[in-house]
Formats: C-alpha cells, structure tokens, sequence
C-alpha cells in the first residue's frame, strides 16, 4: 500500500506591521521585511486579526489562509500564507500595490 503525502504549498513572510494608521496599505519594504500599514489598534489582537484579513484580501485568499505564526505582540511578525509560493504572493502583492498608483 502507498502512502501519500499531500504538502500544500505555503510560504512566510516578515511582516513590520504599523498599527493605527489611517488606512489599510503596503508600504513596501524595510530591510527584509514588508512594511504593512493597518487601521486597526494593536488592542486584543485587533491589528493582528486586521492585518490577517487585509493580505487575504490583497491576495485574493480566504481569511484562514493567512496567519500570524511568531509576533502577536511585536510589530515584527511572522505570517504564513497557506496556497502560494512565495514568488504567487510576491507577484499579487506587486500588482496591488501598482494598482494603488
């Protein structure tokens, strides 16, 4: 009998993440991480439940797919991107944030 295992592909990404901003934007990169604009207050993991659904939505994902795996209470987080590469994700944010323009 054969085993199969399935590996869905994922990737992560740092993410500086500036709570309380006017509105939901990527801002670009600083260092090796993705400087990411939210709304929200970083009160009750507001900002972070924010910052999950603006990527899904930039990424055209569902909210599920897109968690905070390290950084809950830091502005510097880890966040993990369930269904594309890292190259998918990179390509969708690039396309939103020229569409902003």
């Amino acid at each position: 009998m054969k085993t199969v295992n399935h590996v869905e592909k994922s990737c992560t990404l740092a993410i500086k993440a500036v709570p309380n901003a006017p509105r939901h934007e990527v801002v670009g990169w600083l260092g090796e991480a993705l400087k990411v604009k939210i709304h929200a207050p970083p009160v009750e993991g507001r900002a972070n439940e924010a910052l999950c659904e603006f990527l899904a939505d930039e990424l055209g994902l569902p909210r599920r797919a897109v968690t905070v795996l390290r950084g809950d209470t830091s502005r510097l987080k880890l966040v993990r991107i369930a269904g594309l590469t890292l190259a998918e994700a990179w390509a969708r944010l690039v396309r939103s944030e020229t569409a902003l323009l």
